[in-house]
């Protein structure tokens, strides 16, 4: 057989292989969907058809609405316990962010930080969600800062393991890949499946790290729904994203004029303690911020008694706050009741929630 031949043959044999992969990955895909149907509703809002959970009594107790971190969706708070303690006594939405769970993602749009706090603002009014606590986690703390600091809606802040800094970043460039055309869809309906197989174990260690991977987590993570073709591409395009978001988001953080609370694992491998959450709290005047000592990126599995002791505090503190009193805060720059030690440093705790 002559080079010319032999060359054609394996060109051959390799997009017959590619095929193969592209559509077995297709109908597996559909397969986990078939397994993981929506657990929510649907809204239709800007061309995005979004699916997010709505559960706890409609009553006139501050709403809270959770956003999750890159790779997940709305199923990891419900995982982590925090849909279920805090739905008894508010209403909790929480979204599968574009791209996400069983959310789509249009391709014509970047979806920044911003682009998605945009979009899911427009939908928290249509759901009648107003004046809100935002809890975010990772990759959510930037939707949720642009959401407060585009529109005055959100009554508060809390956010878990954030990324705040514009930094260089080497795993930017290893897993942005699969959100470009062409070569990271070849990659994506392919190969990058099965290699999602064989790296998730060692890849949820080293995000909870230092902490150990919950049993909970353990059992119930869809990790099928993260390595289909469409999340892989969503979870690409989040990371290319991260660094520009971040950029464009932190010369205003010190603008924010309302109670943020911020807390971290002092052990996070994924986004280091003291240039993010350290250097935003002494950014955002009043800003508190709770240290978890030991903890890693997961710190709404690993230390989710405290990351509810935050939220129903800062609830409650608005709670306690007239509503004149709190836009009288927000105007000069120092909210009504974040006076005092605003620091905290705590080790996780084993106290029922």
């Amino acid at each position: 057989m002559s080079p010319a031949s032999l060359h054609a043959r394996t060109l051959l044999l390799a997009a017959i292989g590619l095929t193969a992969a592209a559509v077995a990955n297709h109908l597996v895909a559909r397969r986990t969907e078939r397994r993981h149907p929506p657990s929510g509703e649907f809204i239709e809002i800007d061309g995005v058809r979004l699916h997010y959970l709505d559960h706890g009594p409609d009553n006139d107790a501050t709403p809270i609405v959770l956003l999750h971190g890159n790779g997940a969706s709305s199923d990891d708070f419900a995982i982590a316990g925090l849909v279920e303690a805090l739905a008894a006594e508010h209403r909790i939405v929480v979204f599968d962010r574009p791209g996400f769970g069983h959310s789509t993602r249009p391709r014509a749009t970047a979806w920044t930080a911003s682009a998605q706090a945009a979009l899911l603002h427009g939908a928290l009014q249509q759901l009648g969600v107003h004046r809100p606590v935002l809890v975010g986690h990772s990759w959510g703390t930037l939707v949720a800062l642009a959401m407060a600091l585009d529109n005055p809606q959100p009554a508060g802040l809390v956010l878990v393991s954030g990324f705040y800094q514009p930094e260089p970043r080497m795993d930017v460039a290893v897993f942005s890949g699969p959100a470009f055309p062409v070569l990271g869809d070849l990659f994506r309906h392919t190969i990058a499946p099965a290699l999602g197989w064989l790296m998730s174990g060692a890849v949820f260690r080293h995000v909870f790290a230092p902490s150990p991977v919950t049993p909970g987590f353990a059992a119930r993570f869809p990790t099928g729904m993260a390595l289909r073709p469409s999340q892989i591409r969503a979870s690409a395009a989040d990371t290319a994203l991260m660094i520009p978001s971040a950029a464009a988001l932190e010369p205003r953080y010190g603008d924010l004029r309302l109670p943020v609370t911020i807390l971290a694992g002092t052990g996070d491998r994924i986004v280091d303690f003291g240039r993010h959450s350290r250097r935003l709290h002494a950014t955002i005047k009043g800003s508190r911020l709770i240290a978890i000592e030991g903890v890693g990126h997961m710190a709404h599995h690993n230390a989710t008694f405290e990351v509810l002791q935050a939220i129903r505090e800062q609830v409650w503190n608005l709670a306690q706050t007239p509503l004149h009193l709190q836009a009288s805060g927000e105007r000069s720059g120092t909210h009504p009741f974040n006076k005092g030690p605003r620091t905290a440093l705590v080790e996780p705790g084993t106290d029922k929630f």
